[in-house]
């Protein structure tokens, strides 16, 4: 057996799966399973855990390895399962030593190899040659947070906010696009916070532009999640290209002023409207995804309408709701807790609400021209992130597609032609 990786949660987990392959496999490491943890919620540690269990009884005589944030935020209770052989923590599972063959089998103290993340500063740009069985790939511009949200556990597992320097960004994007990626998505678990810890300070919307100008051949540049306030003036000026796709997804979290000061977020709800507004009138066929935490501590009714009537006052497109997790060790959790049942019932609401936004936008496309790149048979991707199936396409296929119905998934189209 070969090297298998399972990947939770973010984009940027998706990115290191690929690098944790490819350190482990330059380490001599075989007949492995690295299982790449996510900590955001407790549904997704529990998940890590029963894949934990799930790898052992599919692979009886392999390496089992788990790193990732739960790794690191709770590195004792994998270590203490019996199935695991190695805990790595995020500072080191991007290291090829981490997974030499002569890590393993050692006692019990010494099976959890987890350092202190607060202590990391800096960030490597680890080159790799692209994604196995991908189109898009996810580059990572920006590790850790410096922020303290009420309810966030992520910068205890990713340290503090770090960036790639931006002439590694560019190498790493054109050594992408010489082998065929036709996509690609900067990554990070706080990306409007890029720069300040690099010469010159350069910006988020600087390496926008940057990566706009020196790799002319790339066809489609993507902003994975942003933290709206954060949005510098060389960003807003970046919308502009046509290459930078006009989807953008913040992580909003609520829209309800008091919770947002409640969570220790930023931005108020006429922030964001503000911001979305901005976008717009720069990019008029931008679109808007956005995170929304349902039943946050505290939460009312009449708070709980606030966030659910933001998704039609700013137009979303796509919403990703889901009940709040009070995490050990954050402030939320010491809070006057919304009940789970009435969390999970507006969470609900939220996506009920999201559904009907996608469905009103996917029904606004019928008739249009869309370019659309496809990452498996027959299914691909717009620039909105619309899904669109479209009969005959091939992975690695950016084609100019006439929308002509709806369908289970998306969008259905017709091609036009390979689009120049």
């Amino acid at each position: 057996m070969a090297i298998q990786t399972l990947t939770f949660g973010c984009r940027l987990n998706a990115y290191e799966g690929a690098v944790m392959k490819a350190e482990a496999e330059k380490a001599g490491l075989d007949n492995a399973v690295i299982i790449n943890t996510c900590a955001v919620t407790a549904e997704a540690v529990k998940q890590a855990r029963q894949a934990v269990r799930r790898a052992r009884r599919d692979n009886p005589s392999a390496r089992i390895i788990v790193t990732g944030c739960a790794a690191q935020t709770e590195a004792r209770s994998f270590g203490d399962m019996d199935e695991v052989d190695l805990v790595i923590g995020n500072a080191d599972k991007l290291k090829a030593e981490s997974y030499a063959p002569m890590v393993f089998g050692k006692p019990l103290n010494d099976k959890v190899q987890v350092n202190d993340i607060m202590s990391v500063r800096e960030t490597a740009g680890h080159l790799i040659e692209g994604m196995d069985g991908r189109t898009r790939a996810f580059v990572q511009v920006q590790n850790g947070c410096d922020h303290r949200c009420t309810f966030c556990i992520i910068p205890f597992g990713r340290g503090p906010s770090r960036s790639v320097p931006m002439g590694l960004v560019v190498e790493q994007i054109k050594k992408l696009v010489a082998n065929g990626y036709g996509e690609v998505v900067l990554t990070g678990v706080d990306i409007t916070s890029y720069g300040p810890d690099l010469p010159g300070a350069p910006t988020l919307g600087m390496l926008t532009q940057a990566i706009l100008k020196h790799v002319p051949d790339l066809p489609r540049l993507r902003i994975s999640s942003i933290d709206s306030i954060e949005t510098d003036p060389a960003l807003y000026e970046a919308v502009a290209d046509q290459r930078l796709m006009p989807h953008l997804h913040l992580s909003l979290q609520s829209g309800d002023d008091m919770i947002l000061k409640r969570m220790k977020r930023r931005h108020l709800r006429d922030d964001a409207l503000a911001i979305i507004a901005k976008l717009r009138r720069l990019r008029p066929d931008m679109v808007f995804g956005a995170d929304i935490i349902a039943g946050f501590p505290t939460e009312t009714d009449s708070m709980f309408e606030n966030s659910l009537s933001f998704i039609t006052e700013a137009n979303l497109t796509y919403i990703h709701a889901f009940p709040f997790s009070p995490r050990p060790g954050t402030p939320a959790a010491l809070m006057p807790q919304v009940d789970k049942s009435v969390a999970r019932q507006r969470a609900s609401r939220l996506r009920a609400a999201g559904e009907k936004q996608a469905s009103d936008f996917y029904a606004s496309r019928l008739g249009k021209i869309e370019t659309a790149l496809f990452e498996n048979t027959g299914l691909g991707r717009t620039e909105h992130y619309a899904p669109v199936r479209v009969a005959h396409s091939k992975p690695g296929d950016l084609l100019r597609v006439r929308i002509t119905g709806l369908g289970a998934e998306g969008l259905i189209g017709e091609a036009l032609r390979v689009a120049a």
